[in-house]
């Protein structure tokens, strides 16, 4: 006689078996293997065959395709690039701060991407001083892809050209985001930090009584949530502290250059270069933080 085991298991089997060779049934293949997913995981003995993390992946893996370029791409107050007027030893710091292999070249403007370059050129032109050390001996050509592309075909366009960047743009060409290979990945593995990663637990800080530090990077979710559920921006698609900092001000501003988010938190632009926000203080609205003072 089958036991609940069993047809967890055979349901698990009968998933993967139609993913690979095809499937027929009233019962779409996503739910087939996404319902043998959750018996598997009700049932200890089947779910030791996967992993937790192998059944996350197998899950992120049937939604995959759900995603476009838009959803996973970097927002554009977070693109980290260089003009193309750049010198040799500007572009060698830039690299050293932003961490990044490969950064986009602009022209006028982030709205005009006018190419990549790939650290491994910068390297190759350290180690040989024959070589053109000019910006434009090293640039490569990245994607241009809309919004809309699907992750599937991006990551197969990525793949075909072996490019591992792209420039998402909006319906009238200009600078939406970027997404690299390793963003297209992540949807299926989850995050990947590397030593140069900001640990979670230092991206916000409370210094005092309506008074918060936070990197710039820190989710516009999680920054409503730990501070303040006010602190979101419903106009335009950005999801960072440091996009919101950069849309409300028009450009990337000063140290101590504050701007007022609707909410009446003011905003104060504590850390930042010449490409991008690095930290952000928030102020209370001033009668809350009274308020709170002298309770």
């Amino acid at each position: 006689m089958a036991t609940n085991n069993d047809d967890a298991g055979s349901r698990l089997w009968r998933g993967m078996r139609a993913l690979i060779f095809g499937y027929e049934g009233e019962t779409t293949l996503r739910e087939e293997i996404e319902e043998a997913i959750d018996e598997a995981e009700d049932s200890p003995q089947v779910a030791g065959d996967l992993s937790q993390s192998e059944r996350q992946m197998l899950r992120n893996l049937l939604h995959f395709g759900d995603e476009t370029a838009g959803d996973i791409a970097v927002t554009r107050g977070d693109i980290v690039s260089v003009p193309s007027t750049i010198g040799f030893d500007d572009l060698v710091e830039a690299f050293a701060e932003a961490e990044h292999s490969r950064l986009p070249v602009y022209g006028e403007s982030l709205d005009e991407i006018v190419g990549m370059v790939h650290i491994k050129d910068l390297f190759a032109a350290m180690i040989d001083e024959s070589r053109d050390r000019s910006i434009e001996a090293m640039m490569r050509t990245p994607l241009f892809v809309p919004e809309s592309m699907g992750v599937i075909e991006l990551l197969a366009r990525m793949r075909a050209e072996r490019t591992h960047l792209a420039i998402v743009v909006d319906e009238f060409g200009g600078t939406e985001g970027l997404v690299t290979i390793e963003d297209v990945v992540e949807e299926i593995v989850g995050e990947i930090e590397d030593e140069h990663d900001i640990e979670a637990a230092g991206l916000l800080t409370r210094l005092d009584e309506g008074i918060w530090e936070a990197d710039a990077r820190i989710e516009l979710e999680e920054l409503a949530e730990a501070v303040d559920a006010r602190l979101v921006w419903e106009e335009d698609e950005v999801d960072t502290l440091g996009g919101l900092v950069f849309l409300l001000a028009g450009h990337i501003p000063e140290r101590g250059e504050s701007v007022i988010h609707p909410s009446g938190w003011r905003l104060e632009a504590v850390d930042c270069d010449a490409r991008k926000i690095l930290r952000v203080r928030l102020h209370a609205p001033e009668t809350e933080a009274e308020a709170g003072g002298s309770a």
